[in-house]
């Protein structure tokens, strides 16, 4: 009998430890984040902040260097599409001005370019200082990524044209 003691001492000390008192016990109730069905969409963002103003700021100006850039890049590309237009054979001169008129439309271009890759940094270091963004300073990001997108888009296709009209 004396070798079972040290086990039943040792086995009413672990009981002990257990049972020991320790305040109030959580309540099994269901908590309040466990009463929402994740299935249900959500009714509004979390962040419903509008956009802030130093953004829309900048996003305006750029979207204005971009319309800018339209209005330069029209005219030189009229003139380069009429050029094609009596182009005449390839590497003759009128080819020749042709091309060269398209080269300066092409330039031009270049105002709206680096307006679609300002908005896209603006975007970036939205994302870089803050860790994320809100709702409405990205739906205005989108916006003037789409406005400043097709001008780029109708040059191109412009150019485009050109360039085919005008061959090799």
């Amino acid at each position: 009998m004396t070798r079972l003691t040290p086990a039943v001492l040792l086995l009413a000390s672990f009981l002990a430890a257990c049972s020991a008192p320790g305040g109030p016990f959580p309540s099994l109730q269901p908590r309040a984040a466990e009463t929402v069905d994740p299935r249900l969409p959500v009714d509004r963002p979390m962040n419903d902040r509008p956009v802030s103003s130093a953004l829309a700021a900048a996003l305006n100006d750029t979207v204005a260097r971009a319309h800018a850039g339209e209005s330069a890049f029209a005219p030189l590309m009229a003139s380069a599409e009429q050029l094609a237009g009596n182009a005449g054979a390839p590497h003759g001169e009128g080819w020749i001005a042709a091309q060269e008129a398209l080269t300066a439309a092409i330039a031009a271009r270049r105002m709206t370019a680096t307006a679609l890759a300002d908005i896209d940094g603006l975007g970036g270091e939205r994302l870089q200082a803050q860790g994320g963004m809100t709702p409405a300073d990205l739906a205005a990001i989108q916006a003037a990524q789409s406005e400043v997108g097709a001008i780029d888009q109708r040059q191109q296709d412009r150019v485009d044209a050109v360039r085919k009209r005008l061959g090799p």
